[in-house]
């Protein structure tokens, strides 16, 4: 059965770490899975995610912000997530859709339902069967960062952050169904047991 998974969160919620402990569990078991990422997962996608993330001498407005964004994830559902899909494999992608939507929408203050809009033509209607939010304050999760370099969102001052983090909640509460949210300030094990169980049971077709 192939699934189409999401993870979520704000800086520093170990998102990427628990996609890749999710995409270990399947492949150890033997279960074909492909792991990708936003921005990037094309060769594409990554010259963009170079200018979107670590351009410092640019300004990019929101709306340009939306529109890079949504030509990467273009190329990376039409070349490597809808194709895997189709070939039978679970699909696990570090931010898609709703990033853009907590980001530019909810973080940089562009009109809600224009992004959704945009967020649909670059995708085609596909939806994740299961979206994991990894739900960290956004003080504890900037103090994860340390002092790593840090790209143009984290280098956002914290009232971004907040609303960032409030646009999570608001679209997870706007549809549980999909949406899994995980204390993200637990132990690491205990949160891929967690995010194993709610996935062990799509697969098995009981939920």
């Amino acid at each position: 059965m192939a699934l189409f998974i999401t993870f979520e969160g704000g800086e520093g919620s170990g998102k990427s770490l628990q996609a890749r402990s999710l995409y270990k569990k399947l492949t150890d078991l033997a279960m074909p899975a492909v792991l990708t990422h936003e921005p990037g997962g094309t060769p594409f996608g990554k010259q963009v995610s170079r200018m979107l993330k670590w351009t410092r001498n640019i300004d990019i407005s929101p709306l340009a912000e939306l529109m890079l964004f949504n030509a990467s994830r273009s190329q990376l559902v039409s070349r490597v997530i809808r194709p895997n899909l189709i070939d039978g494999k679970t699909v696990i992608c570090d931010r898609y859709t709703d990033s853009t939507t907590a980001y530019q929408s909810y973080g940089r203050g562009l009109d809600l339902d224009m992004v959704k809009v945009v967020n649909n033509a670059a995708t085609r209607g596909l939806v994740p069967d299961l979206t994991v939010l990894m739900y960290i304050s956004a003080e504890d999760g900037l103090a994860r960062k340390g002092s790593s370099k840090l790209d143009r969102f984290e280098h956002e001052d914290i009232s971004f952050h907040h609303r960032v983090n409030d646009g999570y909640i608001r679209l997870a509460a706007e549809n549980p169904e999909r949406w899994l949210t995980v204390d993200a300030t637990q132990g690491k094990d205990k949160i891929a047991r967690i995010i194993w169980e709610r996935v062990r049971l799509m697969l098995s077709g009981k939920e």
